[in-house]
């Protein structure tokens, strides 16, 4: 499957064309769809390789684990980077290659001669790979993120196995890049901290860039902008604690029971009253490792009736109690697929 390829000027563009007036009451949805969606956004890089490469480089990375997409930033010059059985892919300066589902990859110079040797240097929050006896022409950022968001298995889901974000004339991504590549570069106190929190701004916006003018036809974005689905889903995103019947749900869709877990099913591949639950487990672990909130008062606000009911759901959701999501453990790393 070729990569999903996006230019966010003529992205952003196309919310604003003209043309789009015949179709108003599916544009102004979807983008009260987006207003919804953006909380859900919010991204953690870890920053793992700065390369510094010339001549002929080559570079292989392993599958990302569950739950965590793989990125690569062109800071300068040019690459090509080839998924197991997919065509390689051209990219430049400026140019960003998100993976969704962590795809194990190769980038590669696109020389036929033999690679050369890479020096590779630890610094205290990344590694630097720089290729030997040649003048650098390309210098790439590369690592992995996950959303931190109530379900970032439902967003991940929703977007193409490779999407390539080529920020055109965009000023705004354009020197975030450049300030990325310049702090890396020098390596100044603060650096890392600079860097991680540019390239989250960075990721938001292009990931806000992505979904403004495409309609998925699975995921969440997809059961927010559609119309049997919308309301229900919007109703539960925005009302998680709140003891929801499906009659309830089926109300703010105004269609059938029957039809509502039709097309949930057929749209994100669960019944709405499962996706509620994925809703309130994804808030209550987010609340359990950012904030200092009582078990028994995240239990209230997501809607369970006691601590131990929800550590019970916690548990069988993300093989992780509550005491280890406190200590630090990371559930991104065991997401069970539903």
């Amino acid at each position: 499957m070729a990569p999903y390829v996006t230019d966010v000027d003529a992205r952003a563009a196309l919310l604003h064309d003209r043309a789009d007036q015949n179709r108003g009451t599916a544009v102004d949805r979807h983008q009260d769809t987006l207003s919804i969606l953006g909380p859900l956004l919010r991204v953690t890089p870890e920053l793992q390789d700065f390369c510094r490469f010339g001549g002929a480089w080559r570079a292989s990375h392993d599958p990302a684990e569950r739950g965590w997409a793989a990125f690569h930033v062109v800071i300068n010059g040019h690459c090509l980077v080839e998924r197991n059985g997919q065509p390689p892919v051209a990219l430049e300066a400026g140019d960003v290659l998100l993976l969704p589902q962590g795809d194990g990859h190769v980038v590669y110079s696109g020389d036929t001669a033999p690679p050369r040797d890479m020096l590779r240097t630890d610094r205290d929050y990344i590694r630097v790979k720089q290729t030997q006896g040649a003048d650098i022409d390309t210098q790439l950022l590369c690592g992995r993120l996950h959303l931190e968001s109530a379900s970032e298995n439902l967003v991940l889901k929703t977007l193409p196995p490779a999407i390539v974000l080529k920020l055109g004339g965009d000023a705004t991504c354009g020197q975030l890049v450049a300030i990325i590549g310049r702090e890396l570069a020098g390596d100044r106190p603060g650096a890392d901290l600079i860097v991680r929190d540019l390239a989250s701004a960075l990721f938001v916006m292009l990931l806000r860039a992505y979904f403004e003018t495409d309609a998925p036809a699975a995921g969440l974005l997809a059961l927010l902008g559609s119309r049997e689905t919308g309301g229900a889903a919007a109703a539960m995103m925005r009302e998680p604690a709140r003891d929801w019947s499906l009659d309830a749900l089926a109300s703010a869709s105004a269609i059938s029971r029957a039809t509502l877990v039709r097309k949930f099913r057929k749209i994100c591949g669960m019944p709405p009253l499962t996706f509620l639950t994925e809703i309130r487990l994804g808030l209550a672990r987010n609340r359990m490792v950012q904030t200092t909130a009582s078990l028994a008062q995240i239990a209230e606000d997501v809607g369970y009736h006691s601590e131990a009911a929800l550590s019970r759901a916690l548990q069988r959701r993300f093989a992780v109690r509550p005491g280890a999501l406190r200590r630090g453990a990371d559930p991104a790393l065991t997401l069970q697929k539903l």
